[in-house]
């Protein structure tokens, strides 16, 4: 066979089947476009689940998800093994409940959202911090003392001081607990608390804190991370003329060292029928 003709019918070879994969790839294009795409049944958060909450059934729905899966997401037929854990990051209503977070065990709650060296210290807050819902999870704020201190002199003029105790806190949950009220024959009461995690010795800091002063939290900018040097101020400060000028500086004040005399000791001295006294400085200053 010519040469020139094998090479000519095998390009027209090549140019028949690209063509044909292409014509086939249109075909195959437009057959699809017409299909509804495959779904997956996933579960999702049937309402906002805040973090530590202990998952319930009624917690959880069913949304069906088009194309690839969320890595991590849990499946329908997984359902009854998400009962019973506990939420270590919030979710929001309509998403898929991914395993990662979630905490391994039944019944983790918020314990499992504690990371390893770090505890959480629940500090009890006014109605204007709990109401007012600044100290969400995720925040950061510092932590104000007020009282007075336990070593102040009797005639104090300073009055009551204010200092900052801890900064840049992480809040890790907020929320009310119920606790019996003395001034009400013992009846329950609701009690704004906040969990802050701290250090081990902040949390020994704040424990005692709790029992000897008023602790009042303080929002700060979360990208804010700069620890201030704040050195406090007292009710003294609150009230001083800001125009008033400087006290004048306490000299010290220099006495004249007093004189001591010097001691001495007296001796009887007998010379033959005479007897005389006569007296001698102690070089030791003792007689």
């Amino acid at each position: 066979m010519n040469r020139r003709l094998l090479t000519i019918l095998l390009v027209a070879f090549f140019i028949a089947a690209g063509c044909t994969f292409l014509v086939y790839r249109a075909i195959v294009g437009r057959a699809n476009a017409g299909k509804a795409p495959t779904t997956t049944t996933l579960v999702a958060a049937k309402t906002d689940i805040q973090l530590g909450t202990v998952l319930q059934d009624s917690d959880l729905t069913t949304i069906q998800v088009a194309g690839a899966v969320p890595k991590g997401a849990i499946y329908e037929k997984d359902r009854t093994g998400v009962v019973g854990r506990g939420v270590i990051s919030e979710l929001f209503e309509g998403e898929p409940v991914i395993d990662d977070r979630l905490s391994g065990g039944k019944n983790g709650g918020l314990a499992a959202a504690i990371p390893v060296g770090m505890r959480a210290c629940a500090v009890k807050v006014d109605e204007v911090v709990g109401v007012s819902g600044f100290a969400t999870p995720g925040m950061r704020v510092d932590v104000l003392i007020t009282g007075t201190p336990p070593n102040a002199p009797p005639n104090n003029t300073q009055g009551t001081e204010s200092r900052t105790l801890l900064q840049n806190i992480d809040v890790l949950s907020a929320g009310t607990e119920y606790q019996k009220d003395k001034d009400a024959q013992g009846k329950a009461k609701q009690v704004q608390v906040v969990n802050l995690l701290v250090t081990p010795e902040q949390a020994e800091t704040l424990s005692l804190a709790t029992n000897q002063v008023v602790i009042r939290l303080v929002l700060r900018n979360p990208m804010d991370t700069k620890i201030a040097p704040v050195v406090g101020t007292s009710t003294a400060n609150l009230f001083a003329d800001p125009n008033a000028p400087p006290p004048p500086p306490v000299k010290p004040q220099h006495t004249a060292p007093k004189k001591v005399e010097p001691q001495s000791f007296s001796m009887d001295v007998i010379n033959g029928s005479k007897s005389s006294e006569e007296k001698f400085a102690s070089p030791g200053g003792h007689q």
